[in-house]
């Protein structure tokens, strides 16, 4: 089973969502035949390296609601997130472009290690209140991964997987995704937001069968 999922570092729905999609995968066992493969995707690629307006500031304008409504609103998030485990520090949210973080989970998937650049980047932003865009920053979560300084170094002084950034935006777009997390299984079935995790076993087992079924009888 091939399962793409289109994603971005500063949307905490996709943290949930990917945690939400390992969970499911742990319950219906596919083991080593599963292959997950995480395309970048940018909630606002216009968005600066760095802001002196807070994460709630930034949602209250772009939702033309208030300081106190987005506070509240993440406040269901940071529940969803506690309930798959997860421990997300909002107040904390250093708001910025993770244009370069998507570039350096390219660099990481070359070495094998594209969940866990995946997997750092989410942690840097939601829990370690990171910027994820300073290159200390960015450097420090490739170091802690083992892959190559130099090679990161290389990456962050030139535009080197600007393009595989843009190709896997472009194919969201030739898709039709207009909102993250998505996940597309075998190039075929989509399943799109932070779905439950018993929505994602029912989603897979059902989607294996069909597989199934459609080899059996062929």
């Amino acid at each position: 089973m091939n399962i793409e999922i289109w994603s971005d570092v500063a949307c905490p729905f996709c943290l949930i969502g990917k945690r939400h999609l390992e969970m499911a995968l742990e319950q219906v066992e596919f083991g080593d035949d599963v292959e997950v493969i995480y395309r970048s995707y940018q909630l606002d690629p216009s968005a600066p390296k760095e802001t002196e307006k807070s994460i709630y500031e930034l949602l209250a304008s772009k939702y033309g609601q208030t300081v106190e409504w987005a506070k509240q609103a993440n406040e269901n998030v940071k529940s969803m997130g506690a309930k798959a485990g997860l421990s997300l520090d909002i107040d904390a949210i250093k708001p910025t472009n993770t244009f370069d973080a998507h570039r350096l989970i390219h660099l990481a998937k070359e070495e094998g290690k594209q969940k866990e650049a995946k997997d750092a980047f989410l942690s840097a932003y939601f829990e370690k209140g990171q910027n994820v865009s300073d290159p200390e920053v960015l450097k420090g979560v490739m170091k802690d991964l083992d892959i190559d300084s130099e090679k990161v170094k290389q990456v962050l002084d030139s535009d080197k997987y600007a393009e595989a950034v843009k190709k896997d935006v472009a194919l969201s777009q030739r898709y039709g995704i207009q909102g993250v997390p998505f996940f597309l299984i075998n190039q075929k079935y989509g399943v799109s937001g932070a779905q439950p995790v018993e929505s994602f076993v029912d989603a897979l087992t059902q989607i294996a069968a069909e597989e199934d079924s459609e080899t059996g009888a062929s």
